[in-house]
């Protein structure tokens, strides 16, 4: 696997840093620090504070897009596929959620933020109640991930709902005929 590019280790870094610590304690100097990049590095690629929480949202973004593309792609069961991740993204401790979690940080002061939040649980509500075909209950689903996550991110174990999660998901699907 190739090194990742000196901007990739920024973002990175500003993930990291804003999960650690928040926004405000957030100083250009820190992330290029641990970046392992110097200043003069960091402001090459992002001429401000501002550019890098653009592009730290920017890559939310990006990352939400790959995963719906996932959840298309995995046979018919996009409600189980956004369900399921929703508390294996947490637990595996991969780079959607570390961006999502520092994102959430920047929430709290930044409207940028908020909207790019709302952006990407929109795009699963829009998707989901493609898969419904109703609106309330792609609403109901979002809720129900963002439970799901809220409990991974406290560690309350969900398996046997997951475990269950087939036979739920059929009581949600109307009757056939």
């Amino acid at each position: 696997m190739p090194r990742p590019s000196s901007r990739e280790l920024v973002l990175d870094a500003y993930e990291e840093q804003l999960r650690a610590a928040g926004p405000a304690a957030v100083t250009l100097e820190a992330v290029a620090r641990q970046a392992g990049v110097s200043k003069g590095g960091l402001l090459y690629h992002f001429p401000s504070k501002d550019a890098l929480r653009d592009a730290l949202l920017d890559r939310l973004e990006e990352r939400n897009e790959h995963d719906i593309r996932q959840a298309r792609a995995s046979e018919n069961d996009v409600v189980g596929y956004y369900l399921r991740t929703s508390f294996t993204d947490v637990t595996e401790e991969g780079p959607p959620h570390r961006t999502l979690m520092a994102v959430i940080q920047l929430a709290v002061h930044e409207p940028s933020a908020r909207a790019t939040l709302a952006r990407t649980t929109q795009a699963w509500r829009t998707l989901l109640a493609e898969e419904t075909g109703d609106e309330p209950t792609a609403r109901l689903l979002t809720v129900l991930g963002d439970g799901l996550y809220l409990h991974a991110v406290l560690d309350v174990d969900e398996s046997p709902l997951l475990g269950a999660l087939p036979e739920l998901l059929n009581r949600l699907r109307p009757p056939a005929g």
